[in-house]
């Protein structure tokens, strides 16, 4: 086969006119569709936050575009014990000259969970960490409560500090640029916040230079004026392609189309801890004395009301996929037992009636509308299929930032958000739906409050068995008691498409990262 391919391209060679090659861009325009909310790396675990970080910052280990565990500033890792991990460094510098040391590791793990102010905190990915012992300048272990077989996907999400640089330093010295010293291919220039945020190459980066001298990203968070940049050429990437734009774009001639089935959940999550719930009414207008969402026939009937197969092939243009549970069943821990949800309206006013709600009541549903495709759009559409089973919805959107920040202050009833995992289910199941705990980073993003003891138990067993097989089959037991007791909807899964110049490629990853290392001349 590589004889064949180099025959044909000589062939190509001597059949094509000879001309110049298209000289490389001095800089690269990359178009999202969320500005991020800070360049402290560890101020908010989220993914228009991660993507740029990774830029200017390094973990010690790294993700594939799939998920899998990779080689980061650590070289190299090993198991001391079942409960020490020893961690190699490797020569790195950061920005500003200075060596990377195991201080600089230390230090980072010691900051990254307690970061005031943060909307969700980067404690749920420290959750095994016991302690984090300095052996010598280039050596670092780190003392896990018991096994951690997650760990290594688990601080990929920790962005390495210099401390020289960060200590004593606030979220705002970072935005500033003042304590945005990494180790990354990229060094921060600027950040004008709705407008864009400016890096440029790091050329003396230990993984080796990128081609790219300067990285422009620009938030553009409607579809259209987004896709319509990238018809005109002002830019040269664009994420969040829309559904209905896709095929056109991958028409057009100086572009190209890159996709991949994403670790995205949209879920719905509701109030079912509190007895009475800010956005709960009667059918009159008055608040409720009792909140339905604590009796799991009410969440089970909700679930059953949404028509995931119109929302994904409709909707979303086939653009997302119906959710079964909250990974997706090809990712290795997903119950194989499992199948997508059923619409069923008629079993759902079945389950209202039984649980005492056959008239129904009023519901307030928070989402986004400036963060998911069409996520205000399936905001509305979830709200009209509610009313079928008598649950009258006032649907509220807002820009992402004030939705999470305010579901975090348990101001909503019903929040319809979004999730990333990084293709190890305990991600998604540790942040979403554990018991929220923060002391013990569990649930940091368990905004309805839904608890479980047995979900508890089997997740809490997952992350503490180091064999493999057992503990995938416990994180499928764990969705399994989740699903019979709905603590959390899942709706959908989305897929992650890019559009491009022609003459560039992107690899498109999982995780939904927009990352300029990803992007090369084709």
């Amino acid at each position: 086969m590589r004889t064949l391919l180099l025959g044909a391209a000589a062939l190509l060679a001597v059949a094509m006119p000879i001309t110049a090659p298209r000289a490389q861009p001095t800089e690269i325009r990359i178009a999202v569709r969320t500005d991020v909310s800070s360049i402290d790396p560890h101020y908010h675990a989220y993914i228009p936050n991660r993507a740029i970080s990774r830029h200017i910052f390094d973990s010690l280990t790294a993700a594939s575009p799939r998920g899998e565990v990779l080689p980061g500033l650590a070289s190299s890792w090993k198991l001391v014990a079942d409960d020490v991990w020893e961690f190699t460094l490797r020569d790195a510098a950061f920005h500003d000259g200075s060596k990377l040391t195991a201080e600089d590791v230390a230090f980072t793990f010691v900051r990254a969970p307690d970061v005031p102010n943060s909307p969700s905190s980067y404690r749920t990915f420290m959750k095994s960490i016991e302690a984090v012992e300095v052996i010598d300048p280039r050596t670092v272990r780190i003392r896990t409560k018991g096994p951690a077989p997650t760990l290594l996907v688990d601080i990929e999400s920790i962005a390495i500090l210099s401390k020289n640089a960060a200590e004593g330093r606030s979220t705002s010295d970072f935005n500033a640029g003042r304590a945005a010293i990494g180790t990354g291919p990229y060094r921060f220039i600027e950040w004008q916040a709705g407008s864009r945020l400016v890096l440029e190459r790091n050329p003396a980066y230990w993984g080796g230079a990128e081609p790219w001298p300067r990285v422009i990203f620009r938030p553009i968070a409607n579809d259209g004026a987004r896709v319509a940049a990238m018809l005109s050429g002002d830019v040269d990437m664009i994420e969040g392609v829309p559904g209905v734009d896709r095929a056109k774009l991958a028409a057009a001639p100086n572009l190209a189309v890159h996709e991949a089935d994403a670790f995205r959940i949209i879920y719905l999550q509701m109030d079912s801890a509190r007895d009475t719930s800010p956005g709960l009414k009667d059918n009159a207008g008055n608040p409720l004395a009792r909140n339905p969402f604590k009796d799991a026939r009410v969440r089970q009937a909700i679930s059953l009301a949404i028509n995931r197969e119109g929302l994904a092939e409709r909707l979303l243009s086939g653009q997302a996929k119906p959710a079964a549970q909250y990974v997706p069943n090809y990712v290795p821990g997903a119950s194989p037992n499992l199948k997508p949800l059923p619409f069923d309206a008629d079993r759902a006013r079945t389950l209202m009636r039984e649980a005492g709600w056959a008239d129904g009541f009023q519901l307030g549903l928070a989402g986004s509308n400036d963060r998911y495709p069409n996520d205000a759009q399936v905001a509305q559409a979830i709200g009209q299929m509610l009313a079928r089973i008598g649950v009258k919805v006032d649907v509220q959107t807002m820009p992402a930032s004030q939705l999470f920040s305010r579901g975090s202050r348990l101001e909503f009833s019903a929040i319809l958000s979004g999730w990333v995992g990084n293709g190890e289910p305990s991600s998604t199941l540790v942040s979403l739906m554990a018991t929220f705990d923060p002391a013990k980073g569990m649930g940091a993003s368990n905004r309805g409050r839904w608890s479980n003891a047995a979900y508890d138990t089997a997740l809490e067993s997952a992350l503490r068995t180091m064999d493999e097989p057992k503990r995938l089959a416990l994180y499928g037991q764990a969705a399994e008691i989740a699903i019979a007791d709905m603590g959390m909807i899942p709706v959908y899964f989305t897929i992650n498409t890019w559009a491009t110049r022609k003459d560039l490629t992107y690899v498109a990853r999982g995780d939904e990262t927009s990352l300029a290392m990803g992007l090369r001349p084709r």
